[in-house]
């Protein structure tokens, strides 16, 4: 969960997505749309990678999908017959931001060229790797990813669906992967099924593999399910087939619904958006406050906002007007850039001013960001400023995808709600209890390390605790 020191916000983590279609047709531009949908799950890197059976056509580089896949690049495709096909969107969780870095990652092996894509961290990978290298393997990344991919070509007696089954025996962690030959598609999730995947399919019979709905439906797909935690779905000209390779043990990620996964999706049968509103209704029942009106921290603060108005009955406003075009590539160098950066994204309404505010946010990371936008609405006349976060405090690294940035950074694993409170100038501050969170979200299991300490899937055996030596 690495945050953005100008937004104070843990980053998003990667994006997959994949397509296997009986029909020859141009899945380079499918694959497209499908990762604009997904944009918000990485904006560092994108990648496609397609195939019509034969040639096999990868491009990937730094930047928004619109800035990598310009209408020229899109035109150097040239494979309108194309039958199988993946992209990723990515955002490094640690390690460098370098073009080498970006996936889809290929490689030749006995079984043809390989592509593979995915979201998450293999929390065993250094130790595998440094086998691999003491067995003379080679890597040209620092990601985890090229693990993976290496154990999957290595399996040289073994097609291609029982060596992925194999590298996931192998492999431990919080993922979502998907991987191709030139004419079958596979996607795999964790057996704790930490990172989402879910599977569609198209009228013409294409199927679709996808971290989110979202990108289904920009393809014209319907969803089909949910990937369950630990199995393997292939798909070929025969079809869809599945294997389930580990048994299965469901904790996936709670930061899915409080904050990463777009408002429209739904993950593992819950709808993102109304548990964000019922995450509102918990807090306003556990921590009420009077006040004049409820106001979200725009955009992830809003269905909570929603929801504790709802149960409140304070009404809810826009009293923070977020700029659409202050892009999340802009990087603030200085401590005062990322200050102004905050007043370049946000500027407050004339619903607070005179008013007593009930302010609404998802989490709080460092608090940097949170104590400038308590300034910003009382500089704009707000008489009271009572903040609310729809997740319990942050106080643990996580090692699964969104990694942190350092413990002691995480406000919350050094100070005390009051001591935040004070840090970030509130006059009241409260979290949803880790409890009513699980409520919200449906009472099934959750991975809540970041706020427990308790890893469902693992740790890394060699780290220092705060961070991975390795990337996805």
């Amino acid at each position: 969960m690495i945050f953005d020191p100008a937004t104070d916000k843990p980053q998003d983590e990667c994006g997959v997505f994949g397509i296997y279609s009986p029909q020859p047709q141009d899945l380079a531009w499918m694959t497209y749309l499908g990762l604009f949908a997904l944009q918000h799950r990485g904006q560092e890197a994108a990648g496609i990678c397609v195939s019509n059976g034969e040639k096999l056509h990868v491009e990937k580089d730094l930047g928004l999908v619109t800035q990598v896949f310009t209408p020229e690049r899109m035109a150097s495709f040239s494979l309108p017959d194309a039958r199988v096909g993946i992209g990723h969107v990515r955002y490094s969780t640690t390690g460098s931001n370098l073009r080498f870095n970006a996936q889809p990652l290929n490689t030749r092996t006995n079984k043809g060229i390989l592509g593979f894509a995915h979201n998450g961290n293999f929390v065993n990978a250094l130790e595998v790797r440094a086998e691999m290298l003491e067995e003379g393997a080679l890597f040209q990344t620092t990601n985890d990813s090229e693990v993976m991919l290496n154990l999957i070509a290595r399996e040289s007696g073994k097609d291609l669906v029982e060596a992925a089954a194999h590298a996931m025996q192998r492999l431990k962690g919080g993922y979502a992967c998907v991987l191709m030959s030139r004419t079958q598609l596979i996607g795999f999730r964790d057996p704790n099924g930490v990172r989402p995947l879910v599977l569609g399919q198209r009228e013409d019979g294409a199927y679709v593999l996808a971290s989110e709905p979202c990108a289904l439906y920009a393809v014209g797909a319907r969803l089909l399910r949910d990937v369950q935690p630990g199995e393997l779905v292939s798909i070929d000209e025969q079809g869809l087939h599945s294997l389930m390779v580990e048994p299965a043990q469901p904790t996936p990620c709670s930061f899915e619904w409080i904050y990463f996964a777009r408002s429209d999706s739904r993950l593992d049968g819950v709808d993102v958006h109304e548990s964000r509103v019922r995450m509102g209704e918990q807090l306003a029942r556990e921590k009420p406050v009077e006040a004049d009106v409820v106001v979200p921290v725009p955009d992830s603060g809003i269905g909570a906002a929603i929801g504790y108005a709802r149960e409140s009955g304070i009404p809810f406003d826009y009293g923070l007007y977020k700029n659409p075009y202050a892009g999340r590539t802009f990087i603030a160098p200085t401590q005062e850039a990322r200050e102004l950066k905050v007043k370049m994204k946000l500027s407050p309404t004339s619903a607070i001013h005179g008013k007593r505010v009930v302010l609404v946010d998802d989490s709080i990371v460092r608090g940097t960001t949170s104590r400038q936008i308590v300034n910003l609405l009382r500089e704009a006349g707000a008489t009271e400023v009572h903040f609310r976060v729809s997740s319990p405090p942050i106080t643990h690294p996580c090692f699964y995808g969104i990694d942190t940035a350092a413990r002691k950074e995480l406000v919350a694993s050094t100070h005390s709600v009051d001591e935040i409170r004070e840090l970030i100038g509130a006059d009241t501050l409260a979290f949803i209890s880790e409890g009513g969170l699980r409520e919200a979200i449906g009472g099934q299991g959750l991975c809540g390390a970041c706020f427990t300490g308790d890893y469902p899937a693992g740790v890394p055996l060699l780290n220092d605790v705060d961070k991975l030596a390795l990337e996805g």
